[in-house]
């Protein structure tokens, strides 16, 4: 009989946590924090190509214009954001998950406070047309649009998971913010009121918050704290 050799155990793919999904995003938004700061020229010369072309485009599209700026002002505006976040705290606040609910909420106040400090710490100025098709103030890196719209739909995206969404709820929740957060910054762009790299600041920063929060929370339950209970039913959000 000949000898059976073991067989070797299958390796699957590592898949990134959280917590490495954060690190990687906060690198690269270090790196290009130091980059905007020092006005590196290729960045600098990137983002003027691309301001350019798309101001180009904006100037001789109204129509569009009007539909970018109800999307950036209504749909996708910060404040819209903050206030999904807000009702996914009073609803976890209402099924007594208080931790949760004060996590999430400390989340979303700590982007904000992030994002104001770095506008102020860096103060680029935002793009100067002479004949421009919106306006926005205060500075320009990084992008609070992108960013808020990247860590609301992230937390929210988290909570929608731990808490056994199904999977046509799921995919949908998917599409949806990958939708809202890609759609957001292009808005910015296209607007003229913000420069490429500020946009790629805010979805780098506003990853790099969510995941640190996200993988937070876990080592906060996995040292006794006490979160909503994870056993849903079937296809439906506990």
């Amino acid at each position: 009989m000949p000898s059976s050799s073991p067989v070797p155990p299958v390796r699957t793919r590592s898949r990134l946590t959280p917590f490495g999904t954060a690190v990687v995003c906060a690198a690269l938004a270090l790196i290009l924090l130091i980059l905007v700061a020092a006005r590196w020229s290729p960045l600098m010369a990137l983002d003027r190509t691309v301001a350019d072309a798309l101001h180009r485009r904006a100037v001789t599209e109204p129509g569009l214009v009007h539909a970018n700026r109800i999307l950036t002002d209504w749909a996708w505006d910060p404040w819209t954001m903050r206030a999904l976040i807000a009702v996914a705290v009073v609803v976890l606040w209402w099924r007594g998950a208080r931790a949760l609910a004060m996590w999430v909420a400390a989340t979303s106040m700590l982007s904000t406070l992030l994002q104001q400090g770095l506008k102020s710490a860096v103060g680029r100025e935002r793009p100067q047309w002479p004949n421009p098709v919106d306006s926005a103030h205060y500075a320009a890196f990084p992008s609070g649009h992108a960013m808020t719209a990247t860590v609301s739909c992230g937390l929210l995206l988290w909570l929608l998971h731990r808490h056994g969404t199904g999977p046509r709820v799921w995919r949908t929740a998917l599409v949806v913010a990958w939708v809202s957060v890609v759609g957001v910054g292009a808005t910015r762009l296209y607007l003229g009121v913000h420069w490429l790299s500020d946009v790629l600041g805010g979805w780098l920063l506003g990853a790099a918050v969510a995941g640190f929060s996200i993988a937070g929370f876990a080592r906060y339950e996995g040292r006794g704290g006490r979160a909503l209970p994870r056993t849903p039913e079937p296809g439906r959000i506990a």
